[in-house]
């Protein structure tokens, strides 16, 4: 019986399968003594939940599992202290995978736990039907981590329009208040400082890693709703792309992770080892368990600038829209070999340094002489590829870059400055009160996204089409310039007959063509004529007579509680969220 209960189980497998017969054929005595159930039961409870490579043994009474493995069955243990050690080990070592494969996985959660921050917004939207005024303003909660710098990093839609904002550490009841350093809405990542030395008492900072690779293991920390308390969630890195990031409506790398980032979670770090391999920041909408974290190259370019510049300053960018030259016919049509590759150049915005230097249907072969594919994409790793909008994407504002070109047959090579470039029509605009000048009734705006999304959910289809083209697809055509409309009429008899004049572009003012809504402003205020003539859309006229407009003017203001004809950035008084908290600090200094 020793022999059977040796010191490993790799020596009992040796034993059972060279002297099977003789040690069965004394089957009786050993059941007899109880030592074979007893032997029977270690095996099985802890050595059946791994079945990778488990044998059997079968006799007429009893199942011998085994697998080929050095686990000590000790002849001096019993069955409950073998398996309760095997336990323990188990648990161990799911502990230490909860972020990853190593045994320090615990340690760095640990230290997430003293950095990692519950925030509480107080926020309030413009209303851009009526941009005199806001929206009721609501509270909404997020994640965020503290960085090098004493620092809080989180996303720029937790703090998004902000009034005030508080934040609170893991395992404390008490709330600080906090101040919005800088913002970068297109990458959703927000710096916040907190000047109370009470909070950063015991606050340990974390550090930045890599991009991991697919099928790394990574850990969500953060306050998602359904609780009050710190939640850890586990997933696996799935994917690796350039991603529209729905807050900034922009193209960006991001990291597809499949564990579920809900509301609150957002701003929270993504742990991998004991270092950050993101920040969490949106999901899928309709999927499970599909969550999006920003990556470590872009969360670097946005804190690199404003540590230098010291406000955000953008991502840059080509200017260019560019199609794929996958179709042979396409190809052999602008000269490119075989073993040629690239895109084809088909507009390129008039304020970019490459207006000066590319033409249409130039042939972008390589950027930084990294070679572009037919299909757009570039090689990233491990046979991965992305779009080439990611190495453009990365590079300071007013960096200069190489790019290779093809034309009329021939390869050339020209620098460009990168910088970033803003469209004609604002895709979002945060923190600050949205601009309109009113004129007798008439109230002009200039046009923005927002502005369409208060058409609802599927303002695309709901808004005006001509306004929504215009939105999406002009691009400007000279610095500071804006897309000017009259949005609507506010009854006055003054302005009779022209009530159903809404949502229409404004061109000229007394013949004069207007570049944005500041320009229409002075023209209107500085009016010398006896008559005012607006050019609309669709050929439309407005005729007012000036002094009389004038008078009505004040009435209808007052008429409908409008404390100025014009908003703060027309007269210089406006300022935005940011920069006020920037003044009270100063103010507190001096």
């Amino acid at each position: 019986m020793q022999m059977l209960l040796g010191p490993s189980l790799r020596s009992l497998r040796r034993q059972l399968w060279s002297s099977s017969s003789s040690i069965f054929s004394n089957y009786s005595s050993f059941n007899s003594s109880g030592l074979l159930q007893t032997f029977s039961n270690t095996l099985r409870l802890i050595i059946l939940p791994s079945t990778s490579s488990l044998s059997t043994i079968s006799t007429k009474n009893c199942n011998f599992h085994y697998f080929s493995t050095s686990a000590a069955v000790a002849a001096n243990l019993s069955t409950k202290e073998i398996v309760s050690k095997v336990t323990r080990r188990r648990q161990r070592r799911r502990l230490a995978k909860t972020c990853g494969k190593t045994t320090n996985a615990y340690a760095a959660i640990e230290l997430a736990l003293d950095s990692v921050v519950k925030i509480f917004t107080v926020s309030s939207s413009p209303n851009y039907g009526l941009p005199w005024q806001n929206k009721s303003q609501r509270e909404t909660t997020g994640s965020g981590f503290v960085i090098p710098g004493k620092k809080i990093l989180t996303n720029a839609h937790v703090v998004a329009d902000s009034t005030f904002v508080l934040v609170r550490k893991h395992g404390s009841p008490t709330k600080y208040r906090a101040q919005v350093e800088a913002v970068g809405h297109e990458c959703d990542l927000a710096i916040l400082i907190v000047e109370s030395d009470e909070f950063w008492e015991g606050m340990h900072f974390l550090e930045l890693g890599d991009i991991p690779f697919l099928q790394q293991a990574v850990a969500v920390v953060g306050y998602p709703q359904g609780g009050d308390n710190i939640s850890v969630t586990k997933g696996v890195v799935s994917r690796v792309e350039p991603t529209q990031y729905v807050h900034g409506a922009t193209q960006l790398m991001a990291i597809q992770i499949d564990a579920a980032i809900n509301p609150g979670n957002s701003g929270g770090p993504a742990i991998m080892g004991n270092k950050v391999a993101g920040v969490a920041f949106q999901n899928l909408s309709g999927a499970e368990n599909i969550g999006y974290i920003i990556p470590v190259p872009v969360i670097k370019h946005f804190i690199t600038g404003v540590v230098e510049h010291g406000k955000y300053v953008g991502f840059c960018s080509l200017g260019l829209s560019c199609q794929t030259t996958e179709n042979v016919q396409l190809r052999n049509n602008f000269g490119m070999r075989s073993e040629v590759t690239g895109v084809l150049v088909n507009k390129i915005n008039p304020l970019s340094d490459a207006h000066e230097i590319l033409k249409k249907d130039d042939i972008i072969l390589a950027f930084d002489g990294v070679p572009i594919a037919n299909d757009g994409t570039v090689a990233f790793r491990n046979r991965e590829r992305i779009t080439f909008d990611h190495l453009v994407s990365m590079k300071k504002p007013n960096e200069k870059s190489l790019v290779r070109v093809l034309r009329d047959g021939k390869e050339h090579e020209f620098s460009i400055t990168l910088r970033p470039l803003q469209p004609l029509v604002p895709v979002h605009q945060f923190d600050k009160l949205p601009s309109y000048y009113i004129f007798a009734g008439l109230v002009f705006i200039p046009l923005t996204q927002p502005y369409l999304h208060e058409y609802g959910e599927d303002w695309y289809n709901t808004s005006p089409r001509r306004l929504c083209e215009r939105a999406l697809r002009e691009l400007p055509k000279k610095a500071g310039e804006q897309l000017v409309i009259l949005s609507q009429v506010l009854m006055d008899d003054i302005n009779a007959g022209y009530e159903r004049f809404a949502d229409l572009q404004v061109k000229k003012v007394n013949g004069v063509e207007i570049e944005n809504l500041k320009h229409l402003c002075q023209l209107v205020e500085n009016c010398s004529s006896e008559n005012l003539r607006f050019d609309l859309d669709d050929d439309r006229v407005v005729v007012l007579n000036y002094d009389v407009a004038k008078i009505a003017t004040s009435k209808i203001l007052k008429r409908h509680r409008i404390p100025s004809a014009m908003s703060g950035d027309l007269n210089g008084e406006q300022i935005s969220e940011i920069e006020l908290a920037s003044r009270h600090k100063e103010w507190s200094q001096s």
